[in-house]
């Protein structure tokens, strides 16, 4: 290994050792490679492209999906003293993103959604200034984002043609098999990357489903659990309207700092929330899958599913919040007889069918800006050059494969075996040490505070007492902290 490697290491990050697969993929970079990584969640990946740019100098371009990402990767990066990185997204106004264009050449770090580097202003600026390493940050969103979300991520691999960065690294915790290729074929670097990958287990989270007849059942058992439940933690809906409704009953019934979490939430209520949980002001976050991406609070003790998602990549995504500092932790799911169904409608929500598909490229432009999501997804492909036929077979496609990944999760999670095998097996990966009372329990359980015991996470709660700026008045806290800000 390269010894510059590891005197930045410590001179930079503060490290005196890498964690599995940090220094391959680092290496592999530093020799102007394509590399993939496959980590496991909370295992470090953002090193793995900040270390090198250290070395070799020129632009890093790093692809984020989500605002949030970028703005806590560019918070982390200046408070290790970095103020060479900017973040080129839709919250600035057009002048602001200008500025930023014509004082590129300035920066190390670029971190960028895939729809802003798509314009042809800044991928003129990009060639101008010349990308020494392209990044693509959560890559199993070219595969899962992609056809039915952000169209925008098919057009990544024209965007590295156009750009020829020295190397290009991508970067996920969850990519089967399937979506590794999947991956590589969309970006056109499958004859050229070298793979890194490790297992995506993480042990110190026990795997736990239990049955509940229906959501008056659900609700009950969040109550018995809570109290007695290590904190904090995530509990996911599929719903924004129930996240709401459970986040004023913990708070209300139990006494346990609580805040939900979605979408429509304006941008700086988001931001607000996620900063109150990180400094441990909100013990509980009520969300949808909306909340989770990026956040790295190392010490959350469970992850709840009151819906469970809809696939194996989603689910292991959202367990892998808790525990990332490697103690105890646990994944709760709730499963109920009607959830399948639930899920199964889920899956059609928002996708365009053929007659709307065809309606919609007779007159796009009556259709722009709509705020309907299916005509918004025609709309993103019409921009990216797809005709109506493409849109047609890669929805009908993607709809079949999702079903499928339904089906599959679905078994998982009616198994009477071993989770974490079945788990581990659906990505590829082996278990390596043999189930025991500290893996996952077999089958539904019956008694989930006597497994809290038997894994160390049993406590009693102590309600907070001091209740004037939680999440019960949301807006009231809200309304004082932008204040403060404004």
């Amino acid at each position: 290994m390269n010894a510059q490697i590891e005197t930045v290491l410590k001179s930079k990050f503060g490290y005196d050792h890498f964690r599995p697969g940090q220094a391959q993929i680092i290496q592999g970079v530093l020799d102007q490679q394509n590399v993939l990584g496959i980590l496991p969640t909370g295992s470090g990946k953002s090193l793995c492209y900040q270390l090198p740019t250290y070395i070799q100098g020129g632009l890093t371009v790093v692809v984020s999906p989500l605002i949030s990402l970028m703005q806590d990767q560019v918070i982390q990066l200046n408070l290790q003293g970095e103020k060479r990185v900017i973040s080129l997204n839709s919250t600035l106004n057009m002048v602001e993103q200008q500025a930023i264009l014509s004082n590129l050449s300035h920066y190390l770090f670029l971190l960028i959604a895939p729809e802003t580097l798509g314009r042809r202003d800044v991928l003129t600026r990009l060639q101008q200034i010349g990308v020494q390493l392209l990044v693509i940050d959560e890559a199993h969103c070219i595969s899962q984002w992609g056809v039915d979300f952000r169209p925008s991520y098919l057009q990544l691999g024209t965007i590295r043609a156009k750009l020829r960065p020295k190397s290009t690294l991508m970067l996920t915790a969850t990519a089967t098999q399937r979506v590794q290729q999947d991956i590589l074929e969309k970006l056109g670097v499958s004859a050229t990357t070298q793979k890194v990958t490790f297992s995506v287990d993480r042990p110190n989270i026990f795997l736990d489903v239990l049955q509940c007849p229906d959501d008056q059942a659900k609700v009950a058992q969040l109550k018995e659990l809570l109290p007695h439940l290590a904190l904090p933690g995530i509990i996911y809906f599929g719903s924004r309207k129930k996240a709401q409704a459970m986040a004023q009953i913990i708070q209300q019934d139990l006494g346990i700092s609580a805040a939900y979490y979605h979408g429509a939430l304006a941008t700086k209520d988001r931001y607000l929330i996620q900063q109150r949980f990180m400094a441990h002001q909100l013990q509980v976050i009520c969300a949808t899958n909306a909340f989770g991406m990026g956040i790295n609070k190392k010490d959350i003790r469970f992850v709840i599913h009151y819906h469970l998602p809809t696939n194996f990549e989603s689910y292991l995504q959202e367990i892998g919040r808790a525990g990332r500092d490697g103690q105890q932790s646990i994944a709760i799911g709730f499963n109920s007889p009607d959830d399948y169904q639930r899920q199964l409608a889920l899956l059609h929500m928002g996708l365009p069918d053929d007659t709307m598909i065809k309606l919609f490229y007779q007159q796009p432009k009556k259709f722009a800006n709509t705020g309907d999501t299916a005509f918004d997804l025609l709309w993103a492909y019409q921009q990216n050059g797809f005709d109506q036929q493409q849109v047609q077979k890669l929805l009908q496609h993607k709809l079949i494969e999702k079903q499928q990944e339904l089906t599959a999760f679905n078994q998982f999670i009616q198994s009477q075996g071993c989770r974490r095998q079945l788990l581990l097996a659906h990505f590829g990966n082996e278990l390596t040490h043999p189930h025991d009372e500290q893996c996952c329990y077999r089958g539904f359980d019956p008694k989930p505070l006597v497994r809290l015991k038997q894994i160390g996470l049993y406590v009693n709660q102590q309600p907070i007492a001091d209740q004037q700026v939680l999440a019960t008045q949301p807006r009231k806290w809200q309304q004082i902290l932008r204040h403060i800000l404004e």
